[in-house]
């Protein structure tokens, strides 16, 4: 049973670490219409969406828009920003009709501690313990040992071709097919979208090159992201893991609020027996 649960690890570095999600920052095909595959999966908990840049500005170029984000990327992937968030994780395994919501208060510290304090829970024990809280400890896991930069969506990692133009809430996007240069966990391929006018990453989704456990079969993945005071944070991350003995497990992560003033470490760690 444990090694089973290990798919939410795959989760978390899929979904979540690829966008680096312990502050990766920038400055500055689910569908080209802006739908996602697991949107309102779970009952239509998503961000709102951020807001529209002024349409004066000018549209970069394909390979400008992705230099740009790469530079900025690799920049502050070394200066990571400390910042305190709200967090929703809702979690469901529909064939044995079994969910739970967990509300949770967001710290990071930079560069490496990330901690959870619980706010309220909802549904099934089995569900907090053996899926949303695996998940917790395995991001706060990620962020201690510094991975970021093993999962970053660089060059180091990935090769990227351009596959055209599309809008998401009515903003110019350049769309990049992704695949991996390493089959590891973390890795994915598929697409990101970069704002036309800014190279700011708005989303990734696609589908994990490689599981850790023979009980998960394939993990598909789509995750938004918004500009907040310079630095780019994911706000809402939905996620599908086709299992062996449970079917589907779902996963879906709303994080808002964000502080990028908060420095205090007033927050209690996650762990598997909360």
């Amino acid at each position: 049973m444990r090694d089973f649960f290990r798919f939410a690890i795959l989760l978390l570095t899929t979904s979540l670490s690829s966008g680096a999600w312990a502050a990766m920052s920038l400055e500055a095909d689910s569908a080209l219409d802006g739908t996602s595959p697991t949107a309102g999966m779970l009952g239509g908990y998503g961000p709102e969406a951020a807001l529209a840049l002024p349409a004066s500005l000018p549209r970069m170029a394909p390979e400008l828009a992705l230099q740009t984000f790469e530079q900025h990327a690799a920049r502050q992937l070394n200066e990571p920003v400390s910042y305190s968030a709200n967090t929703v994780v809702d979690a469901e395994l529909p064939d044995t009709a079994q969910r739970g919501r967990f509300q949770l208060h967001r710290h990071f510290i930079a560069p490496r501690t990330l901690l959870f304090t619980p706010v309220r829970f909802m549904g099934d024990n089995f569900v907090k313990s053996n899926v949303i809280a695996r998940l917790l400890q395995a991001e706060v896991d990620h962020a201690s040992k510094g991975e970021s930069a093993r999962t970053a969506i660089n060059d180091a990692n990935y090769k990227f071709s351009y596959k055209g133009t599309g809008e998401i809430d009515g903003r110019p996007m350049h769309i990049f097919h992704v695949k991996p240069r390493h089959k590891r966990p973390g890795l994915f391929r598929g697409r990101i979208y970069l704002d036309a006018s800014t190279g700011s990453l708005l989303r990734t989704e696609g589908t994990l090159v490689k599981t850790d456990s023979f009980f998960v079969k394939r993990i598909e993945f789509v995750q938004d992201y918004a500009d907040i005071n310079g630095y780019t944070f994911p706000v809402h991350a939905s996620s599908v893991a086709k299992t062996r003995l449970v079917g589907r497990a779902l996963v879906e992560i709303v994080t808002d609020d964000y502080d990028l003033s908060s420095t205090s470490a007033s927050a209690l760690a996650v762990t598997g027996n909360q």
